[in-house]
C-alpha cells in the first residue's frame, strides 16, 4: 500500500493532482481543501495517500494534513460512504465544521454536501459521533492568492463545484450574488466558500 508520496506537482485541478516521483506521474484524487492548499506546478509537495483497491482499478487519495486523512477514513467506514462521496463531504466541509455537525447531531448541515441526503446525514452523525472525537483540530495550509481575473475566478469555481455535483444553473446564480455582495473573493478559495455558503442558503 502507498502511504504517502513526495514529488513535483505537474498538475493540478480542483478534483485530483499529478505527482512526478522520479520521472512516474502518480495521479491522485483530492478534496477541494488539499487543492487550495498545493503549491506552485513544478514544486515539491509531500501528500498522504489513501490507496483504494478495487477489482478493476487501484485510486490513490491524496490529503495534505493526516487530519483530513483520519477524516476520510472515517467518514468511508459508514456503509454506503464510498471515497468518493467522502471527498465530497471534506471538499464541502472543513474537518472541524464536520466535527462540529457530528457532535451536534446537526444533519441539515451534513445534507448540505452533494450526494449526501438526509438518511445518509443522520448516519454520518450516528456512526462517527463516538469515534469524531480522536481527530485532533488542525490547521490547513492557506492557499496562494490567485492573481487571476474574477471572471476566470468564477470559471474555475464553476467548474469545481460541478464537479461535486452541484447544478451548473444554480452554481451559475450563486456566482452572480457572491460577484454582487461585498465580501472579499479575490482567490478561488474565498469564491468557493461564498458559493456554498449562498448554496447551504437554499
Amino acid at each position: 500500500m502507498i502511504a504517502s508520496l513526495t514529488g513535483r506537482l505537474a498538475f493540478k485541478a480542483p478534483s485530483h493532482m499529478t505527482l512526478d516521483v522520479h520521472g512516474v506521474g502518480y495521479e491522485v484524487l483530492i478534496p477541494l481543501s488539499t487543492f487550495y492548499a498545493l503549491p506552485e506546478l513544478n514544486e515539491t509537495t509531500s501528500v498522504s495517500i489513501h490507496t483504494h483497491v478495487r477489482e478493476d482499478a487501484i485510486q490513490l487519495f491524496g490529503f495534505l494534513t493526516l487530519l483530513e486523512k483520519e477524516a476520510f477514513i472515517l467518514l468511508t467506514g459508514i456503509s454506503g460512504i464510498g471515497p468518493k462521496l467522502a471527498l465530497s463531504v471534506l471538499s464541502s466541509l472543513s474537518v472541524a465544521d464536520l466535527m462540529s455537525a457530528v457532535r451536534a447531531g446537526d444533519v441539515e448541515k451534513l445534507a448540505t454536501v452533494p450526494g449526501v441526503g438526509k438518511k445518509t446525514a443522520a448516519r454520518i452523525a450516528l456512526e462517527i459521533k463516538d469515534k469524531i472525537g480522536r481527530l485532533a483540530p488542525g490547521a490547513v495550509s492557506e492557499p496562494t492568492p490567485s492573481s487571476e481575473p474574477l471572471n476566470q475566478l468564477q470559471e474555475d469555481a464553476l467548474s469545481a463545484l460541478v464537479n461535486l455535483g452541484y447544478k451548473p444553473a444554480e452554481v451559475k446564480q450563486a456566482l452572480k450574488r457572491v460577484a454582487a455582495a461585498p465580501a472579499s473573493t479575490s482567490t478561488l478559495q474565498e469564491v468557493i466558500r461564498e458559493v456554498l455558503k449562498d448554496l447551504a442558503k437554499g
